[in-house]
């Protein structure tokens, strides 16, 4: 029954997909004012629709078939289980790059999803989606710079290197040389895909609800649901810009004493368009690159120190957040004022790329979000409470919510000792996750349908940040989490201060402040005993 339904589900995708392709081109052809082009995508989209469709049913119908019999808990299960994961990992990657755009933009964010995901999906997807997306020709990249600005790329600058230093799912980045001297970075978008980009959300929809209806447990339309809003504000470039300056005026504002140590390239805005950004051009080490940063003086620990201190501070205080820290958006170089200390070593600036996916946290959102890591770091189990069922989590998954942030069950979660949301990295502790994940799936689920999706793009950028940590230390660190305690809790003292004036409320936030100290002392205190711990173990 459940094979018939899969071939069901097939048949419908298939079906619908042609209809549409047919139904829409004729029409589309007759009316557009440049046919030639428009005939091309009418042919292009039915085949990536259909494409998308099979590979759906594919899968699908691969888990049913290879499953079948198969008792539940048993090792052979889990064994074929496992070549099912890899095989239909594989068949989603290969539709990706074969379709493009806004499927790799899916494969990246479905290689973030440790908490939902297999871990054959997510390391498949991450092993490809970030440095191995398809690159335009140099004759596609003359057609966009034609059509925004009117001529070549040769014309317009003195110098343009035709082969781009980096490709990701919308655009691709090449290093120029501007008439007056200035090396830039210019960003220029694939062809053809704010159009395809829109059929290709309809696709994708098309199958998510599909697969839906015929297998429930398969919920992902709030991914469909972020796509549709985020999507077309990452294609206009100029909104991209406007958000790189916003944020640097952020951190001049509400961030002072970190604006030395935060960057991002000056546009500029005369050779920049909705299709086209060019931007100073920024000699930096990829935030990953650990090896390349120790040769520089940088020390990584330093570098996650400062990623964990800029992404506090957007989100518990300026409320404007960079959504998108994955490694390929991060770069890191001596902070150009520093010199080397006695040890050869330098202090690090962060370099934020690529603005196009930002969100705003209105304040009640903020805070209640900066009083939930307060609560998850300091172990407070009834404010964790309190504020997930604010933020759209129940009472009834709560506790799913807290281990989805944290990454950690909840015995830990609510765990007293100082360093209990520290992860190691070990492969025990990715096998309990992963446990976690397969025994909750439908809670989890349920749990993203419920979250508001500027919760669900925090979520992301959680697991962005987390990523980058593990490969700068090898797992988390005390200090990471001393970092979003301390900045959580100061951003609630400041929203209280600016709600009221009154001296009840300063003497409260008088209280609040003492008391913070207090704890934030105990918890450095604990980190430099963990410290000593270590370094005396390995002594040993």
């Amino acid at each position: 029954m459940a094979r018939r339904s899969l071939w069901r589900a097939g048949a419908k995708l298939a079906v619908i997909a042609s209809t549409l392709g047919a139904g829409a081109a004729a029409a589309t052809i007759a009316t557009s004012d440049d046919p030639a082009t428009t005939l091309k995508l009418c042919t292009a989209i039915p085949h990536r629709l259909i494409r998308g469709a099979v590979t759906a049913a594919n899968i699908a119908f691969d888990y049913e078939y290879s499953l079948w019999g198969l008792p539940e808990g048993s090792d052979e299960r889990e064994r074929i289980k496992h070549k099912v994961h890899l095989r239909s990992a594989h068949k989603l990657q290969e539709l990706c790059f074969k379709n493009g755009g806004i499927y790799i933009k899916l494969g990246q964010h479905l290689g973030q999803l440790e908490y939902l995901i297999p871990q054959e999906y997510v390391q498949t997807m991450r092993d490809s989606m970030l440095n191995k997306c398809p690159v335009s020709s140099y004759d596609q990249v003359c057609e966009v710079f034609k059509k925004e600005l009117g001529e070549t790329p040769d014309k317009i600058f003195s110098e343009f290197e035709p082969v781009p230093i980096a490709s990701a799912s919308l655009a691709q980045v090449h290093v120029a040389r501007t008439h007056d001297g200035q090396k830039v970075a210019v960003k220029v978008q694939h062809t053809h895909l704010t159009d395809t980009a829109a059929a290709d959300r309809a696709t994708v929809e098309l199958i998510v609800n599909t697969l839906h209806r015929f297998f429930p447990s398969f919920d992902y339309r709030w991914l469909v649901d972020e796509i549709r809003e985020s999507l077309p504000k990452e294609l206009d470039f100029l909104i991209e810009a406007k958000n790189s300056v916003k944020c640097l005026e952020n951190f001049l504002k509400f961030s002072p004493h970190l604006v030395n140590c935060v960057y991002a390239p000056k546009v500029y805005w005369g050779l920049s368009t909705s299709k086209l950004l060019t931007m100073e051009f920024i000699d930096g080490v990829q935030i990953n690159d650990v090896k390349t940063m120790r040769r520089l003086g940088i020390q990584p620990h330093e570098v996650s120190t400062l990623v964990s201190q800029t992404f506090a501070e957007m989100m518990f205080k300026h409320g404007f957040v960079h959504c998108d820290p994955h490694a390929a958006n991060l770069l890191v170089r001596p902070l150009p004022s520093s010199r080397r200390n006695i040890l050869g070593k330098r202090k690090p600036q962060l370099i934020l790329l690529d603005h196009g996916l930002y969100r705003e946290l209105d304040f009640n959102t903020r805070t209640n979000y900066a009083a939930l890591w307060k609560a998850l770091i300091f172990a407070d189990v009834n404010a964790i409470k309190k504020y997930s069922v604010k933020l759209g989590a129940g009472e009834d998954l709560y506790v799913l919510f807290a281990g989805i942030l944290t990454m950690r069950p909840w015995k830990r979660v609510a765990d007293p000792s100082a360093d209990h949301l520290v992860i190691q990295g070990h492969d025990s502790d990715r096998s309990e996750l992963q446990m976690y994940a397969a025994q909750y799936f439908p809670q989890i689920s349920e749990l993203l349908r419920r979250l508001p999706r500027v919760i669900l793009l925090m979520l992301k950028t959680n697991d962005c940040l987390r990523s980058v940590n593990n490969a700068l230390l090898q797992g988390s660190s005390v200090e990471t989490f001393y970092i979003i305690g301390k900045v959580s809790s100061e951003a609630l003292i400041e929203a209280k201060m600016s709600q009221s004036k009154s001296f009840l409320t300063w003497f409260c936030v008088l209280l609040d402040e003492i008391l913070l100290e207090i704890r934030l002392w105990g918890m450095q205190v604990a980190l430099w005993l963990i410290q000593l711990r270590k370094a005396l173990s390995w002594s040993n």
